[in-house]
């Protein structure tokens, strides 16, 4: 069960960045240099596809597909620290190969290193904002509306790529991932460490939220396990 567990978070964070960075480009490529068309573009593509991919993969691994969740199962207590470490690596690769599936499908060079500069105050505390956001969704959609969760997700990504500076990564592994894509959906290198950073201070601030606002109930109950049965 464990190595099912880690295939469906490895393929699923993959699906995951082929979407991003794939529709990115698509998106790009047909907007002919209006940005808010080819946001829009990507936006809408990687909120359908988050819904799809939580619904499916969601009974088999809680459909994580970022260390950031799987930080706060580890907080709450629904992982050992081993089993933690395992889906965070397996996101990290599955993130890497989904860009790379991404490039092949529109004949760009598999590797490759982003010039997209994306760093400054605002667009840290964008990410730390949206993985806030990303957290108290997951935390609180489980505990009120659990059967909704995929949906809750995916409407508040599609959101938050249009309310913060950012354009809301929300997810360590995206990040790193998106700085090998020297295309639309990228960030520079140098640019990763500010969002990472950002983006779990974003997580605990949010994991510590819900247990806050969920305080003499069951907030314990599936915090990251998104579709568990």
């Amino acid at each position: 069960m464990q190595t099912r567990k880690l295939a469906a978070e490895a393929l699923g964070t993959a699906l995951l960045l082929a979407v991003v960075v794939g529709s990115g480009v698509m998106g790009e490529t047909l907007a002919a240099g209006n940005v808010a068309i080819a946001l829009l573009a990507n936006a809408l593509a990687t909120a359908g596809g988050l819904y799809v991919l939580i619904t499916l993969f969601g009974p088999i691994s809680g459909a994580h597909f970022n260390p950031a969740v799987t930080l706060a199962a580890w907080l709450s207590g629904e992982k050992g620290a081993g089993e933690t470490a395992a889906y965070v690596v397996a996101q990290g690769a599955g993130a890497v190969a989904g860009v790379w599936a991404a490039h092949a499908m529109f004949d760009l060079p598999l590797l490759q290193f982003s010039q997209h500069v994306r760093s400054g105050g605002a667009q840290w505390w964008s990410e730390g904002v949206a993985t806030f956001g990303l957290l108290l969704t997951i935390g609180l959609g489980v505990r009120h509306a659990r059967e909704r969760v995929a949906a809750l997700v995916a409407c508040y990504i599609l959101a938050a790529y249009w309310f913060t500076a950012s354009t809301s990564f929300a997810n360590p592994a995206v990040t790193l991932a998106r700085a090998l894509t020297d295309t639309f959906a990228g960030i520079r290198p140098a640019d990763v460490g500010g969002f990472v950073l950002a983006q779990l201070a974003g997580a605990l601030a949010g994991w510590a939220a819900v247990r806050w606002l969920l305080a003499g109930g069951q907030q314990e109950q599936g915090l990251a396990e998104v579709q568990r049965p």
